[in-house]
């Protein structure tokens, strides 16, 4: 994440455009206004399971776990602390102020990435109601959908500067500002009542990883590798990265993650890189060497359970039933997607934004809540742009 505050007005990126396919990530035009609920009710969507909300990446961490390596009973009741341990937020949006739940077994999980600081966490000042506007941001907003079948999942990004109405912690309308504003001004509440209000979609759950997980869990799985295409340098982090392949870990996989300057698409190119590093660190959690070794296992897995916050509703034991279903999930079963885009914008108080497209998103906001994203995919992908393979990611 960039350093730059969410709080109105904030400074717009340039950003870029792209398509969609399973196991690359996506660059997309964006797009969409809150379609209101009135349709909802026709969504079949979901059933509160468990902890597969959080973190597609934590859920096959555990899911491997469970069934690869936790053969011992001591090692799952170590597993079973862990998960207990996690942060828990309580969201306080008026039911009348969501979309109506659905019926089907298909889920939908709220993510942020989020910049604490150094202060109280986020699960203490939600705790304290002392949430301080700005003092915790999320530039990183994404939509896991992991459908019925739970053969695949599809990783749904939302540009940080997408001018969009902002929703309170209550659900109630406050103005309209960049998305990123909602999470560092109404905390996770108000994150997850503006982004329920522009698909129109019902999320399941909110999972909320510290960026420092990155750094964390990049160390634990002893560096993750990527490759960078062209040198550039980062003017805010004072960084020059180097072209070719590099395997990162600590504060630098940290860095990567967070830079945005110095890329020719800006956010659009950020989303690419935080989406190709996610590959990347899913295929490392996957990897024999990891899934064999429980020393490292365990290692990684509180690395994420450290600097994750959940809501209250979910359980270990719902954790470990939806990791199980999992199990058998891989890279090339994930499909990345960024929100679809109109173009850029500058608002009344000359922030520059960008406008996400109405109609397109509407199309795969419907897609989502009908459980078929890849009928959306095939009706789009081939206007989208072009496809941003792993190898082209800076």
């Amino acid at each position: 994440m960039s350093g730059d505050s969410a709080a109105p007005p904030a400074s717009g990126g340039r950003n870029g455009d792209g398509a969609a396919q399973k196991g690359w990530a996506v660059q997309m035009p964006a797009g969409a206004q809150s379609p209101g609920y009135a349709e909802a009710g026709k969504r079949k969507l979901v059933r509160s399971h468990g902890y597969i909300r959080r973190h597609w990446v934590l859920c096959c961490v555990i899911a491997i776990a469970a069934v690869g390596v936790a053969a011992g009973g001591s090692w799952l009741l170590y597993l079973n602390n862990m998960l207990g341990n996690v942060d828990k937020v309580g969201l306080t949006v008026d039911e009348e102020n969501r979309p109506p739940p659905t019926h089907g077994e298909e889920l939908n999980i709220l993510l942020a990435g989020a910049d604490n600081g150094p202060g109280p966490s986020i699960s203490d000042d939600v705790a304290a109601g002392q949430w301080d506007p700005g003092s915790h941001r999320s530039d990183t907003i994404m939509i896991l959908h992991i459908p019925a079948d739970r053969d695949d999942a599809y990783l749904v990004s939302i540009p940080r500067d997408s001018y969009v109405k902002i929703y309170d912690e209550h659900g109630d309308y406050a103005y309209k500002d960049k998305i990123n504003a909602a999470f560092s001004l109404y905390g996770p509440s108000g994150y997850l009542s503006t982004v329920e209000h522009l698909t129109g979609l019902r999320m399941d759950h909110l999972a909320i990883i510290d960026w420092k997980g990155f750094k964390d869990l990049s160390s634990a799985l002893g560096g993750v590798e990527v490759f960078i295409p062209e040198t550039f340098y980062d003017s805010s982090q004072k960084i020059t990265w180097q072209a070719g392949t590099h395997k990162l870990e600590g504060e630098e996989a940290l860095q990567y993650v967070r830079t945005r300057h110095g890329l020719t698409n800006g956010d659009f190119d950020r989303i690419a890189r935080q989406q190709n590093f996610l590959r990347s660190m899913m295929g490392e959690l996957l990897s024999q060497g990891t899934v064999t070794n429980p020393l490292k296992l365990t290692s990684a897995l509180r690395a994420i359970t450290d600097n994750l916050t959940v809501d209250d509703e979910w359980s270990g034991g719902g954790i470990r039933d939806l990791a199980l279903q999992l199990r058998n999930m891989r890279t090339d079963d994930v499909t990345f997607l960024t929100a679809p885009m109109a173009g850029y914008g500058t608002t009344d108080a000359g922030a520059s934004v960008v406008e996400l497209d109405d109609t397109q998103c509407k199309a795969l906001w419907d897609a989502i809540a009908d459980d078929d994203i890849d009928a959306y995919l095939e009706e789009y992908s081939g206007e989208a742009g072009k496809l941003a393979k792993p190898e082209q990611v800076q």
